[in-house]
This record gives structure tokens, sequence and C-alpha cells, in this order.
């Protein structure tokens, strides 16, 4: 409870920060839902006909996962505010067009047979008698729609639109529970408010109309005028994955070590490929292998400082796990020294661009080796393998599984989309998986966490590296680093090769020398 005050404490200016652009992006969408909303709603009611239709497709909208919505949008409005703003707007329609509909629809018919008996058109009936009697039904939607927002608002933080996203995506990618709860607890609190507070205006809302309609306008220019002022990028900007952001082999070490200033912007690792691709991002982090940089034309800078630290990928095994099925280590070796720099390029090429599955394309790859496929086992599991989340990690965890039951007779469960290195390697710690795929530059510095002198020691040898990680992950952890695959996929930074031509940007330093130039 200390350490989560602490942390508290220590990042109040950006919490606070994040907690306004979350009220920001949820004020603007829900005050465009409540005008658009309660338009259609009412509109409903005049041609009912065609009620079910539109409520209908609103429900369908709202079932359409928040990551896979904002990816679709993500070509044609970018990324930031303006995507976050009507994807939400798009989350808050159901329930207020839907008790728009339903509250004029119960007002009690003969209400309106008097009120038309008394000579009041039908503008006049909405206005006097159908809407009043609707208001409560209607500030339920409202209030439901205010309190939806406010979570979807936390995923909104993956294409870079700020918010209290961005604490929990970091606090997930690296296992830090004070930074997740940094973020969901303010987030948390603000449902609570906004609720509380539409609450108090429902009670009140036939004696505060007029207030209550200024205040909304109010609120809804100020909401819109701050997103047009955030959504206006800087001239140079680079996009970056929550994990990369925070690890100790990510952004804070590499700004240090070439004393780079860059504009951030956090990212899912997906959305950030395509956000350089439509040209929203000028740089991201990435991997040497990632077969997205052969499709979209992507240039590795040269690390030519030398900070990144050799990234080996090999089996990580629990040590009870290998003792007790110590098989599986001449099962893997099969494996060990197989797969080049190019070939994994190739691999994740044909899974993020060829739209292969990663369990076709690491079966095929294992065949074209002259190795054993057919065997599939079905019954109980002797051992878990896992996976971070990202193509690479899904395609090797496949072949481990398929190795391991074409030639030991272990039945192997598979675990994919462990979201980050932490996440991963406490499972395999706590036994949730017996092994997965690791990184030996990622052991280095975020599972061992050596300290510079170190560093500096070993960086330039992969050899020393390997054995390093290796005896160190032994008698901290007890868990085992089986022979290297072969390939080394290193972090980079990536730009577009066009505009790395055109800027003669070949190597991180070339990249500071730019910012410079830019900057003055």
């Amino acid at each position: 409870m200390n350490n989560l005050w602490a942390f508290f404490i220590n990042s109040r200016e950006e919490i606070a920060k994040q907690t306004i652009e979350h009220l920001g992006l949820t004020l603007a969408s829900l005050s465009i839902a409540i005008i658009i909303g309660v338009i259609v709603g009412i509109i409903l009611t005049r041609y009912k006909q065609v009620a079910n239709n539109v409520i209908g497709i609103a429900g369908i909208i709202q079932t359409i996962p928040s990551v896979a919505l904002l990816g679709f949008m993500l070509p044609i409005l970018g990324i930031g505010v303006t995507p976050a703003i009507v994807a939400l707007f798009l989350y808050a329609l159901l329930p207020i067009i839907r008790n728009t509909f339903i509250g004029i629809e119960e007002v009690d018919a003969s209400i309106k047979e008097a009120a038309k008996g008394m000579g009041m058109p039908s503008a006049q009936i909405l206005l006097k008698v159908e809407l009043p009697l609707a208001t409560p039904v209607i500030f339920a939607g409202i209030r439901t729609a205010a309190v939806t927002n406010v979570g979807v608002a936390t995923l909104c933080a993956l294409i870079a639109s700020g918010g209290l996203g961005q604490f929990i995506f970091r606090g997930i990618a690296l296992n830090n529970t004070d930074m997740i709860l940094a973020g969901a607890i303010p987030a948390a609190g603000l449902a609570l408010i906004l609720d509380f507070l539409l609450g108090v205006l429902q009670k009140n809302v036939t004696k505060l109309i007029k207030p209550i309609l200024i205040t909304s306008l109010v609120l809804l220019s100020s909401a819109i005028l701050w997103a047009v002022t955030i959504s206006h990028p800087p001239v140079f900007q680079a996009g970056f994955t929550s994990e990369f952001m925070e690890r100790a082999d990510g952004y804070p070490g590499l700004r240090e070590h070439y004393d780079l200033q860059f504009n951030t912007l956090e990212l899912d690792p997906g959305l950030m490929y395509e956000a350089i691709k439509e040209k929203q991002v000028d740089v991201i982090s990435g991997f040497s292998t990632d077969g997205r940089i052969k499709a979209y034309d992507l240039q590795v800078l040269e690390d030519d400082k030398n900070y990144f630290p050799p990234y080996y990928a090999a089996p990580l095994v629990k040590g009870e796990t290998l003792r007790k099925y110590p098989e599986i280590r001449a099962a893997l070796d099969k494996l060990a020294g197989k797969i080049s720099d190019e070939i994994m390029a190739e691999l994740n090429y044909l899974v993020d661009e060829k739209k292969q599955p990663p369990s076709q394309v690491a079966r095929e790859f294992i065949q074209n080796l002259g190795l054993e496929t057919s065997t599939q086992r079905n019954g109980a599991s002797d051992i878990v393998v896992g996976s971070k989340n990202f193509t690479e990690q899904y395609i090797l965890a496949e072949m481990l599984v398929v190795i391991i039951e074409n030639y030991t007779n272990l039945d192997v469960e598979l675990k994919t989309g462990l979201a980050g290195t932490q996440i991963a390697f406490n499972a395999l710690l706590k036994g949730d998986i017996d092994l997965y795929p690791e990184y030996t530059g990622t052991g280095l510095l975020t599972i061992l966490q050596v300290d510079e002198k170190i560093r500096n020691e070993i960086i330039q040898s992969k050899e020393k590296v390997f054995n390093y990680v290796k005896e160190e992950s032994k008698k901290r952890y007890d868990v085992d680093w089986l022979s290297s695959f072969g390939f080394n996929n290193t972090y980079g930074l990536m730009m577009r090769r066009e505009d790395a031509t055109e800027f003669n940007i070949s190597s991180i330093s070339n990249l500071k020398e730019y910012l410079n130039n830019v900057s003055n």
C-alpha cells in the first residue's frame, strides 16, 4: 500500500494530465452522442417501422471489440483524439437511442390524447409532454453511456489518444500493479463521479433544463476545442509500444544513451505498424526480424552506439520441468541454429502480410527441415508452452509444441498472447507455463536487470551475453536457457525507407542530428 501511495505521489502530475485527457474524451464523445442519439430516438418514434432496424444496427456496433473498431478506423481517421472520439461516440449511441425511443413510447396514450384535445401541435406535445415525461428513462441511458465510455476510453490509449489507459497498459506490459492501479483507480473514480452528477441532474432536470442545456453546450464546445487543439501532431512523431516506453532496454535508456528527445505516442504493437504505414508517425520501435519491415518498406536504423544488446531467441524452460522431463532438451535441440534472421523475417511476413495461420507456417517450416509433424496429441496436457503477444512468438510457440509432441511422449497445451515479458516470465516462475521463447537481450536487461558496468563488459559479444544470462538465470530463478534458434531479433528504430532516404538518415545518430536541425 505504501508503494502504491508513493507511486501516486511521484506520478501525480502525469495522473492529473491523463485524467483530464480521459475526461475530455468522455465528455466530447458523450455530448455528441446525446445530441445525435436523442434526435434519432425522437425520429424513430415517428417512424416506428424502422426503429428495430436502427436500434439493431446500434447494437451491432456496440458488440464490435473496441480494439478492432479502432483498427478499422486507423486508415481513415489516423491515430490520436479524433478516432477515439468517433469510437466512443459509436459505443454511446445504443443506450441513448434506445432509452429515448422507449421513454417517449411509454408515455401514457391518454396524456398525449389530452394534449391533442387541448389543441397542442405535435412539436409542443413533444417538448411539453413527451420529453419531460420520458426524461428519467433518457437520463438512465445517458448514465449508462457515460460509465461505458469511461471504461472504453482506457483502450483508446492504444491509438495515442491519451487518457488513463496509458498507465494501465504500461502496467500490464511490465506486470506492475502500482502502475495499473494508477490508471484504474482514477478511471473508476471518474465513472462514479460522472454517474453521481448525472443522477443529481436527473432528479432536478425539469427545474434545471435551461442551465443543463447551456452547460452541455459549453462542455461540448470546450471538449471539441480541446480535441482540435491536441489533434495537430508535431513535425516529427515517434510511436512506441507501452512496454518499450518503460522497459530497461527500451526508450528510457535509449533516450539517455543517444541524448534523444522525441514527441512520443503509445500505440498497440499491431496498430503501431499501421500508423507508420499510414504516415501517422515517423519512427517506431520494432524487431529486426519483423515481417512488416519488408511488407511496408521500412528501414531499420543502425544502432551505431551499440545500445541494444544481442537478442538471440531460445526456449526458456522452468528448471523443475526440465528435471522431470529431460527429453525436452534433446527434442528442442533439433531446432538449434536452424532459423536465420532472414528465415524468421520471412516466416513473420507469411503471417503478417500473407495472413497464413502461425500454426501452418510453423508446421510447414518444420516439414521443410525434414522433421516429423504428423503427431498431434489430444490427451490431458503434461506441459504448457506459452508465448508473448506478437507474431514471432506465436510462430515459435507453435514450433515448440510440434517438436515436443513429435519427439517426446508428452502432451502439450498452448497458452499464447501473454502481454509482455514480465507477465510471461512470472507465469513461468509460478508454474502456469513450463516454457516459452525468450531473447537473451531481454533476459539481460529486463529479467536480470544488470548494471551498466556488466552490460558494457559483455554487450559486444553474443556468446558472453548468452552465457551470462544462462548462468545468472539458473542461479537466481532456476530456469534454463536451451540452445538458441539461431536468429538475432534485436530491437531497433524504424522509419519509412522513402523518408530515411530523403533526409539521409541511416543510423540513430543521424536521426538525432536531423531532430536537432528540425528543432533549430
